[in-house]
């Protein structure tokens, strides 16, 4: 089956694309795909913990089984603006 991964932020700028597409056997879950992207671009493995994990737009968990068409997309913490004083 294949998925679109969709990466995010600073993760886009290690993987050096913000989508990539895979042919992944049936029965893999989002993180099969997080730790194949780690062992492909092993910069990203800091982001392993902390990361928001979505599938087709919906926010969802590591261990949901991805489904042919499906996108998941990973999303590192959100940083930065400004506290107002």
């Amino acid at each position: 089956m294949r998925v679109n991964i969709r990466v995010f932020a600073r993760l886009r700028d290690i993987v050096g694309v913000a989508e990539l597409n895979r042919d992944v056997p049936t029965g893999t879950t989002a993180q099969r795909i997080w730790d194949d992207l780690v062992e492909e671009f092993p910069d990203i493995s800091t982001y392993t913990g902390s990361i928001s994990t979505a599938v087709n737009a919906e926010y969802a968990k590591m261990e949901t089984v991805l489904d042919d068409g499906d996108e998941v997309a990973f999303l590192p913490p959100v940083s930065g603006g400004e506290f107002p004083g």
